[in-house]
């Protein structure tokens, strides 16, 4: 699925991309060496150097554990058999701590003892090398280890900006009843629909999360707006239409997202070019902008809002088709109609009370 470019939005003041949320450009990592011997430790340390990682070593468990306070390492090389505290002692003591439980583990062992692995096994510890080491094979397991590590944080980053920004979207929600659930439901809808045309999971993907994010921007809107009964003034007009661009703009900055910026600044643009915030028409609408709208104008139907009671499913199908080659791509208009034979739209309303 290929998303055509919107025109650019003017940035007008400090940008509202929410504060600290940068990917991390990642940099060579920091791995400890945990190991009772001084002159093994730093033969290891100069060729993980070599290799552009940074070193700390420590002597035994205690050692290490004392040093991480400072200093959180993203991979940890430790011996088995030290004084003080041994390596599995040391394994149990960081996996302990939820600030370290997912750093990733290799021990090494004087002995090739199934013992050791069988041991090691029990507690997690995949990884075992024998000394003498074959620092290539080192290498290489250091290198797998960690690429394994980051792509896993990867996806915790990607999950904790995505809940924290659907608890954002979910917070306009709360300051306006009439439209609980309505993320949810047009989610729901949109994620049909794109089915019908046969979407890819990762175009799926950039659906939902463009559907999530679709009304952030409503969180810079008035709540006499949000809230009021009757018709909105011009200028209440104006105000609540530029919540596509103050939305795009919360998250231009977080990459993971971009793919979903142009669905959530033109989700008000209509087929015939009489939307906003630009009035593109046709196919200048990007395509998952021209998906979500009916989605969203489905749900804004046939649920009850601050200025009217909701009508019926079958109204709001009346009034997508009525509206196809005006408002809406007729293409889509006739994927939702087939999502609708298909009895979806039925079963995702009914999931949030509609029975009809």
């Amino acid at each position: 699925m290929k998303q055509r470019n919107s025109p650019k939005y003017q940035r007008t003041g400090t940008s509202l991309a929410l504060p600290g949320f940068e990917m991390p450009e990642w940099k060579k990592a920091t791995i400890f060496v945990v190991d009772d011997n001084a002159f093994f430790r730093v033969g290891l340390r100069e060729i993980l150097k070599s290799e552009g990682y940074t070193v700390i070593e420590a002597q035994d468990g205690r050692d290490a554990l004392r040093k991480m306070r400072d200093t959180t390492p993203e991979l940890i090389i430790s011996d088995i058999n030290m004084p003080h505290m041994d390596g599995y002692a040391f394994f149990q003591e960081v996996h302990a701590n939820p600030q370290w439980v997912g750093i990733p583990f290799i021990f090494l062992s004087a002995y090739d003892s199934p013992e050791d692995v069988v041991a090691g096994k029990k507690l997690g510890v995949e990884d075992y090398l024998t000394k003498p080491i074959d620092y290539n094979e080192l290498v290489s397991i250091v290198q797998a280890k960690l690429t394994r590590f980051r792509e896993l944080r990867m996806v915790q980053l990607q999950q904790a900006y995505e809940a924290s920004l659907t608890m954002l979207a979910n917070a306009i929600e709360v300051r306006d009843s009439y439209t609980r659930g309505h993320v949810e439901r047009v989610t729901a809808y949109a994620l049909a629909i794109a089915r019908v045309l046969g979407w890819s999971e990762a175009d799926l993907n950039t659906l939902r999360l463009g559907a999530i994010l679709h009304d952030i921007g409503k969180i810079q809107i008035r709540d006499e707006i949000l809230r009021k009964k009757g018709a909105l003034t011009p200028e209440e007009r104006r105000e609540m239409r530029t919540h596509p661009v103050v939305g795009a703009k919360m998250v231009e900055r977080i990459p993971f997202l971009a793919a979903c910026v142009p669905i959530i600044l033109s989700h008000h643009e209509r087929w015939d070019g009489s939307g906003y915030p630009h009035g593109l028409a046709g196919k200048d609408i990007p395509v998952g902008a021209r998906l979500l709208s009916i989605a969203d104008s489905f749900d804004a139907i046939t649920t009850t809002r601050s200025y009217r009671e909701a009508r019926a499913l079958e109204t709001g199908k009346t009034e997508i088709i009525r509206s196809s080659g005006t408002m809406y791509d007729p293409k889509m208009v006739e994927a939702f109609l087939e999502a609708w034979k298909q009895g979806e739209i039925h079963r995702i309303a009914a999931t949030w009370g509609r029975k009809e």
